[in-house]
């Protein structure tokens, strides 16, 4: 099993910026991908940014130049989201995800929420 621990929400005014942590323990297998995905009210939840154990990353278009996924160079099991220029519609709870597609396998963290005031 691979646990998820999140961290780093939290309340910022429009233009701010804040840096969600998410740390993978247990079973991990390579290679395998981790990433945030974001879920606003009355949304589906969508795709933010990943990050493969190779170091490739993947946006989507809206946070492109604002938001960074990084992985820790010597905790390479923790990936970071230095998230930008914040607007209010990037209000939403975010998760962290695993994913180990060579066995199908994925989790998910228990989110952490980040609210952009205007």
């Amino acid at each position: 099993q691979v646990q998820l621990v999140e961290s780093g929400g939290g309340l910022v005014q429009a233009g701010g910026s804040l840096r969600l942590s998410c740390a993978a323990s247990g079973n991990i297998f390579s290679p395998n991908v981790m990433g945030w995905y974001r879920q606003a009210p009355g949304k589906q939840r969508e795709l933010v940014a990943t990050i493969t154990s190779g170091g490739y990353t993947n946006y989507t278009d809206s946070v492109k130049g604002r938001f960074t996924i990084s992985r820790d160079t010597i905790k390479k099991n923790t990936v970071y989201l230095q998230m930008s220029s914040l607007k209010p519609e990037d209000t939403a709870v975010y998760y962290c995800n695993y994913e180990c597609r060579p066995i199908k396998y994925v989790r998910w963290g228990q989110g952490t929420q980040v609210t952009v005031s205007s």
